[in-house]
């Protein structure tokens, strides 16, 4: 007979939920049994609760939020971090990004994952969408396994006669790599595991390529379509150049702009593009510190949120940012919009809701994730808001979290109703283990570059 599911009360200072009332429960409390949320409970439910037959976590100066879920990271590229500032997008991939990625090895790989997977748990994202390089994506897939994170994985497709040559693939191989590792990984790790198709963008992509990926998502329930769009000038000119058309247009002109297509970046882009958008149902994943940092722009955020237009946050890669921090990335969020939009645009908690249950919404898993609620799974984080002396703590969760909180808040994390970060340390990696590696798989792979 099969043991029953563990089952654990988590009592905190206080939960933000994020479920449709928006309820903050100073203290409530959360029930976890197995992989999931039993059930979320204010301070008279609690108080009125029998005695628990399970395990009491009592953590009462401490904040439950929803666990963070970035849309769009690169696993690949954390070794790179520091090795490529102070460029443009276009020269930034051609003179540094792609030949470091096509310098990578199996462990190179394997340690570059590992470390991004360390920073992103320390930070409290227990949900990520990756997009690989074109080779050894089965060392993400394996490291997004073993440490337990959330994922929506897909090794990046490029098949343009302009790529560097050590990353271009064949139109066949690219798409049956694609569907070799959709089918290896899909529904992978209890079901925490999903494959996204990785066409990188529209300058590195046939025509072929980018229809018949997108046609595979067609085969796997969940599947999504995850490339980069409308990130840079330069690049929007020769787009134009190439297609006749924006970026957005010319894939709706491939009939590939679709509820399950999700669109890094968008920052150049017409108002008839965002008319596509929103009709379509299309996801923006904005990287607000990778779009300042390139010199890229300012993605019109209050102006696609106020059409309807699903928007989510994500760190991008640690080349272009220089952290995986989600911290960072709602500040920036918010703070980069109110010169241009006035204070009140994009508030704490417009922001604090891209980074939660936008995320979940732009990945199509809004009824697993995304809020703290009965019955959703327990990816969640346990923030210390005390350290340095806010009011907004009790008031504002918000702003005290958005505004104020960095890395250093996050005391624990739980991801499927494990914990994977407990008490400021890993529980399925070996921190210092994984920084050796990453020092010493880039020096064997800058020695390969070089």
């Amino acid at each position: 007979m099969p043991a029953s599911p563990v089952r654990i009360l988590i009592r905190p200072g206080s939960v933000v939920t994020m479920d449709p009332s928006r309820r903050v429960l100073p203290g409530g409390a959360l029930v976890v049994t197995g992989s999931s949320i039993e059930s979320v409970l204010t301070a008279p439910e609690l108080a009125a609760l029998p005695p628990f037959d399970g395990t009491v976590f009592d953590a009462p100066a401490l904040t439950a939020i929803p666990g963070f879920i970035q849309t769009h990271i690169h696993l690949c590229q954390t070794l790179f971090r520091g090795l490529a500032d102070d460029l443009e997008l276009l020269d930034w991939l051609r003179l540094k990004i792609y030949p470091y990625e096509a310098a990578h090895n199996a462990a190179s790989m394997r340690a570059s994952a590992m470390n991004g997977i360390a920073e992103l748990i320390r930070s409290g994202t227990t949900t990520i969408m990756d997009m690989g390089s074109v080779e050894n994506e089965e060392e993400i897939a394996a490291a997004v396994e073993e440490t337990g994170l959330r994922a929506f994985i897909g090794k990046a497709m490029m098949d343009s006669n302009d790529v560097y040559p050590g990353l271009r693939e064949s139109t066949d191989d690219a798409l049956r790599s694609t569907l070799r590792q959709a089918e290896r990984w899909h529904g992978k790790g209890d079901g925490r595991m999903k494959y996204a198709v990785a066409p990188r963008f529209v300058l590195s992509c046939s025509d072929r390529l980018l229809t018949e990926a997108h046609a595979m998502t067609a085969s796997f329930p969940g599947m999504l379509f995850h490339t980069h769009a409308a990130e840079n000038r330069r690049e929007m000119e020769a787009v134009r150049k190439r297609c006749g058309a924006g970026n957005i247009e010319f894939l709706e002109n491939l009939g590939i702009l679709r509820a399950n297509t999700c669109l890094a970046h968008c920052i150049w882009i017409s108002e008839n593009e965002i008319a596509l958008l929103r009709e379509r149902g299309a996801k923006v994943l904005h990287c607000p510190t990778s779009n300042l940092k390139l010199g890229s722009g300012i993605a019109r955020i209050p102006d696609l949120l106020s059409r309807g237009i699903p928007v989510s946050l994500g760190a991008d890669g640690a080349p272009c940012n220089n952290t995986l921090d989600m911290f960072q990335e709602m500040r920036l969020a918010a703070l980069i919009q109110k010169p241009l939009h006035g204070p009140a645009a994009m508030t704490a908690a417009t922001v604090f809701e891209l980074a939660t249950r936008g995320g979940a919404v732009a990945l199509g898993c809004e009824r697993e994730t995304g809020s703290l609620e009965s019955g959703k799974k327990a990816d969640l984080a346990l923030l210390d808001l005390g350290r340095l002396w806010n009011p907004a703590v009790e008031t504002n969760p918000y702003s005290a979290i958005v505004y104020t909180g960095s890395p250093e808040n996050v005391r624990y994390v739980m991801i499927d109703g494990a914990w994977v970060y407990r008490d400021g340390a890993h529980t399925t990696l070996r921190a210092g283990a994984v920084a050796e590696s990453a020092k010493k798989q880039l020096k064997l792979l800058l020695d390969r570059v070089h």
